[in-house]
């Protein structure tokens, strides 16, 4: 063990925060395996994206089957496998909404959705959260701004931040206290106007803010931005990495606010773990583009392997009805943490949707002070006691839990996380 964090320590490049101080030697369902034979059940689905747990049985089929038959192919040719699963993608989302393209990671789809919607609208200005995370690729990253611009220079020209709809922490305030939602997005599309050249292309936005805190935005919120946006002649691409598939209780978390995007964005849940994502648009949007000579050629576009790993994920979210899943155990974690929140003064909300939670710790529930130091306390005494959270570190953003169990667990797996949870929280606080 002492060897491998010697070499770990003088080989890798460190891409982020710390490393996590166990050796992992195998995982299965909701769980992860150590060197030492701990096992740390996982309550962030891996990358937020095992979605179907570890090692599920179908995805290993598949695999294997496929690895042996068909596994990667000039980018210029097709299989079956891309084909029905573009088919299939289709068919789970609302018209137009009919032309894909699979790549591999969420950035990469956010860069090629950024780019399609520079080209069709002859437009370069990009408006985004300023909460928001949608990768570290280029125009990704420059979309991008709970973290990732210090010290790099410039970004690419024309990307506008507007305030986050943070019913936490509201800014704008109703008679009653709450947040006024309406009058906070006529301000930052006022501002958005000022600083336009004219030249206003898209608006990228997660349904439920993950790396920004687990935000979720009033409803109604998403349908007054669409409106901004046609106003403008700008498209709305909406980024599912996280909440797509079934992970929110719905399919997609576009639907509750009865919207449909120009372009859609699939990552980390659609391969459940495995290196697979899309974009998903309009016939007419992609006929557009075509024409105008949109190009986007990479080295997996298309890839056989992983596409065939998506339609095992269609498979096992259809059958299994994960959608209804996600709902009934994302209402029972919802109330395991609401009954933390009872007991312990230092959670200060509980938030999100379905299996994608948030838990923020605070030092006052009066003023809302964040307490990411207390949050790294908690999140090390888990790992300690056998349970993998993940908080947010990111600056000005609290301690701020993302609770994201895999759709494949169990109601007795969440006990033990909760259980966990309260005896580290009781402990550290």
């Amino acid at each position: 063990m002492t060897q491998f964090w010697s070499d770990a320590d003088r080989h890798l490049i460190r891409y982020g925060g710390p490393f996590t101080p166990e050796i992992i030697e195998r995982a299965e369902g909701s769980f992860v395996y150590t060197s030492d034979g701990r096992r740390i059940l996982d309550f962030t689905s891996g990358q937020m994206s095992a979605i179907l747990g570890h090692c599920h049985p179908a995805i290993v089929e598949t695999v294997r089957r496929q690895i042996g038959t068909l596994d990667h192919l000039f980018s210029g040719m097709l299989s079956r496998p891309v084909v029905d699963l573009a088919r299939r993608l289709a068919a789970s989302l609302p018209e137009p909404l009919e032309k894909v393209m699979l790549l591999s990671t969420g950035a990469e789809s956010n860069e090629a959705a950024i780019r399609m919607a520079k080209l069709v609208t002859g437009r370069h200005e990009i408006v985004a959260f300023a909460r928001s995370w949608h990768g570290m690729t280029h125009a990704a990253a420059a979309a991008t701004y709970s973290a990732g611009h210090k010290g790099y220079g410039p970004s690419a020209p024309g990307n506008i931040a507007i305030p986050v709809p943070n019913p936490y922490r509201p800014d704008f305030i109703t008679p009653e206290g709450e947040l006024d939602w309406r009058r906070q997005l006529d301000f930052a599309f006022a501002m958005v106007d000022a600083q336009s050249t004219g030249s206003l292309a898209a608006c990228i936005v997660e349904p439920i803010l993950s790396s920004g805190g687990v935000i979720e935005p009033p409803l109604g919120y998403f349908a007054a931005l669409a409106a901004k946006c046609r106003e403008r002649g700008m498209l709305l691409i909406v980024d599912e990495a996280q909440t797509g598939l079934c992970r929110t209780g719905t399919w997609y978390a576009f639907e509750r606010d009865g919207i449909v995007p120009d372009i859609l964005t699939l990552s980390k849940t659609l391969g459940a773990g495995l290196p697979l994502a899309a974009i998903v648009t309009s016939a007419a949007i992609e006929q557009e583009a075509h024409e105008k000579g949109y190009l986007f050629y990479t080295t997996h576009v298309s890839d056989p392997l992983v596409a065939a790993v998506g339609n095992t994920v269609l498979d096992v979210l259809e059958a299994q009805k994960m959608d209804q899943r996600a709902r009934d155990l994302g209402d029972f974690l919802n109330a395991g943490l609401r009954k933390l929140m009872d007991r312990h003064e230092v959670i200060g909300d509980v938030r999100g949707r379905g299996l994608m939670q948030g838990v923020e710790l605070v030092a006052d529930r009066n003023t809302k002070e964040s307490d990411d130091v207390l949050g790294k306390k908690v999140t090390q005494r888990c790992l300690e006691l056998g349970l993998h959270l993940n908080v947010v570190q990111l600056p000005a953003m609290g301690g701020t839990f993302r609770i994201a169990p895999p759709l494949t667990a169990t109601r007795e797996e969440l006990e033990l996380g909760l259980s966990i949870l309260d005896q580290a929280l009781t402990e550290v606080a």
